[in-house]
């Protein structure tokens, strides 16, 4: 039943991802491609500050960008541009950037080399349950179902990688879910999810998830 349970959710998620991605793809042309070098200089002037040398942010508030795809870099800057993500910081910094702008420091950041992180060994063991199996009590789906059993996620999809993201930034996104102050997942996916999340199983997964693939 568990299995076919996950199974079912896991088509589920696929689907809906598959929506969202037709539904992006009309402000999103596939066919442009950012500029890494372009990037790399844009990001030294504007990203640095907070998400640290090479997209390696060492303020666990902020998360990494290094290694993220430049699908869901691209797909970020842009909401906070157009007002479908909120933060004072980000809003402002994104406010004056253009599309191709968006697009290089995307381009930049997808190239670098992600420093990792370390789980807390006994919160891991709730945290890893959770994202491998989900809690089918509560409906919670595993979080591997979209981002992959290594974290990696999938950029097409827009399915972030999460793999070795900070613990303090994963726990504080899952939070604005679940609370709706955070609104810009396609579908709604991930508040639908975080809803159902209790507080000691985002803190769990949240750890899990900064030691995943070390």
């Amino acid at each position: 039943m568990t299995n076919n349970w996950l199974k079912a959710i896991s088509a589920a998620v696929l689907v809906a991802g598959g929506v969202s991605g037709a539904v992006a793809s009309t402000a999103e042309p596939t066919q442009s491609v950012g500029d890494p070098t372009a990037g790399e200089a844009k990001a030294g002037v504007i990203c640095v500050a907070c998400h640290g040398p090479m997209g390696n942010s060492i303020n666990p508030e902020w998360p990494k960008l290094a290694g993220q795809h430049p699908e869901y870099i691209y797909k970020q800057i842009m909401d906070f541009k157009g007002g479908r993500r909120e933060n004072v910081l980000m809003t402002a910094q994104a406010a004056a950037l253009s599309e191709q702008d968006a697009r290089d420091m995307a381009a930049y950041y997808a190239k670098q080399t992600q420093s990792g992180g370390v789980a807390d060994p006994a919160a891991a063991v709730l945290g890893e349950r959770i994202y491998r199996g989900g809690n089918p009590e509560s409906g919670v789906p595993a979080c591997s179902g979209c981002h992959g059993p290594a974290g990696l996620g999938e950029g097409l999809s827009k399915f972030p990688r999460i793999s070795g993201q900070q613990a303090t930034y994963v726990k504080q996104t899952l939070g604005y879910f679940r609370a709706g102050t955070r609104a810009n997942d396609p579908n709604g996916m991930m508040r639908g999810v975080a809803a159902r999340m209790t507080e000691p199983e985002i803190a769990a997964v949240s750890q899990y998830i900064q030691g995943l693939g070390q």
